[in-house]
């Protein structure tokens, strides 16, 4: 332990856990000296998404061109591979 109280975890523990680089951890206090760490999840909720690019670009996209992108996303393709239509303009 650190003079500041920090703890360094074996990179195995933290796969254990399933903590990635950068994630943050939740700690919580367990009875008999004892804690319990995981992954942080996320507390957003879609109400406080909606918006969130809003103003970013003057182009909007279709309720297809969305579709599209979304479903290109989920299967794990790169923006790069997308078709342009699917991009969002940018403003210089």
């Amino acid at each position: 332990m650190t003079s500041k109280g920090q703890v360094t975890l074996r990179k195995e523990l933290l796969a254990h856990l399933g903590i990635q680089p950068g994630q943050r951890v939740d700690v919580e206090v367990l009875p008999g000296g004892r804690l319990e760490l995981h992954a942080e999840q996320a507390t957003g909720s879609i109400k406080g998404f909606i918006g969130l690019l809003a103003g970013r670009s003057a182009r909007r996209a279709s309720l297809e061109e969305l579709n599209e992108a979304a479903a290109s996303g989920w299967a794990g393709l790169h923006a790069n591979n997308l078709p342009a239509s699917t991009l969002p303009a940018t403003n210089p």
